[in-house]
């Protein structure tokens, strides 16, 4: 898949206030390009994905030759607004300033993002989508554009996610921005390195949710006369060294706040009645040990949407199965995958 950047000739008015000019949305495509004989498969990233899922987050299921085949169909994903991999967001240069926005760029909302994959959609010529696969964050985005654009959709995958943010969920986030707040670099922002001992505090948080019991916290100690238990802290500290590389702390602290946002039914009477709209073939996928999206939530979730399907994926890997269990997923999506 090759990486572009489309940009928004106009002015994008944000949900919660505020806008910008020349709004860019960084995505990756097939490369041979668009065209209405091929069957488009559309794919919404997590939190902190990027839009490159045959390199980087799906490879054993996106690319020439794999299930989802980027030269078969016309295979696309594009980064969520607020992300630091590419699509416009706090880290992005504020014209007026030449400085990046930090705060002044308008806070984020799930409608937001989705409505810019939609002008992007628009500006490619896609008329249908053929398969909607949303995973995780990238279900909130698949919740909200099949309710928003119900007509443009044929079949809908959504995995591993939800419809409206749970206390549980927007706890975790509030303790991971009590962690970025915590840094006193992160409010100076001198540069987009303020904030990075706060960042991996943050993602370490993130982490726990990620993971369960069983498939964490069975990494004993290497010996049974260990005094201080540090084999998951070592883990930990090497997993965010890592984050930071690729990551900013404001943009981590915008897209937590948009995954606060979501709620399909807001404005619409509820959950319930907004997933009433939904005209496509929609299929859930749950991940058995997933402590995000646990299956109590997603296959009652799935019984609103009348003649959708549900599916638990059997793995002690919590809500990161859906990165690992990519066998199981691929035999649930084959069939509306020929």
């Amino acid at each position: 898949m090759i990486e572009h950047i489309y940009k928004y000739d106009g002015t994008f008015e944000f949900e919660a206030g505020g806008s910008i000019d020349n709004l860019e949305i960084a995505y990756h495509a097939s490369p041979s390009g668009y065209s209405p004989d091929k069957k488009v498969v559309w794919l919404c990233h997590a939190l902190t994905a990027n839009s490159d899922p045959e390199g980087q987050w799906w490879p054993a299921l996106v690319g020439p030759g794999k299930l989802i085949d980027t030269e078969k169909y016309f295979v696309i994903c594009a980064n969520v607004l607020g992300s630091a991999c590419g699509s416009s967001g706090p880290a992005s240069t504020n014209p007026k300033t030449g400085k990046p926005y930090y705060f002044e760029f308008p806070r984020v909302t799930v409608r937001d993002t989705v409505r810019a994959f939609d002008l992007l959609r628009q500006h490619l010529g896609i008329e249908k989508i053929d398969v909607l696969i949303g995973t995780s964050m990238g279900g909130f985005m698949s919740f909200e554009w099949a309710v928003m654009r119900p007509d443009i959709f044929g079949k809908i995958f959504f995995i591993a996610t939800g419809a409206r943010v749970t206390p549980w969920l927007a706890g975790f986030n509030a303790a991971s921005r009590m962690a970025l707040l915590a840094d006193p670099t992160f409010k100076e922002h001198r540069d987009l390195n303020g904030g990075m001992e706060g960042l991996k505090a943050a993602r370490a948080i993130a982490l726990l949710t990620y993971r369960c019991e069983e498939g964490l916290f069975k990494q004993n100690e290497d010996s049974d006369d260990t005094v201080f238990a540090g084999k998951v802290g070592s883990y930990y500290r090497h997993q965010t060294s890592k984050f930071v590389k690729d990551w900013d702390a404001y943009s981590y602290l915008y897209v937590c706040d948009e995954v606060d946002s979501n709620n399909v039914g807001r404005g619409r009477g509820g959950v319930a009645a907004a997933l009433s709209r939904i005209k496509a073939d929609c299929t859930f996928i749950c991940m058995s040990s997933d402590e995000l999206f646990p299956p109590e939530d997603m296959k009652p979730l799935s019984a609103l949407i009348p003649g959708s399907d549900y599916h638990q994926v059997e793995t002690p890997y919590g809500h990161d199965g859906f990165l690992i269990e990519t066998d199981a997923i691929a035999e649930i999506l084959r069939p509306s995958i020929p």
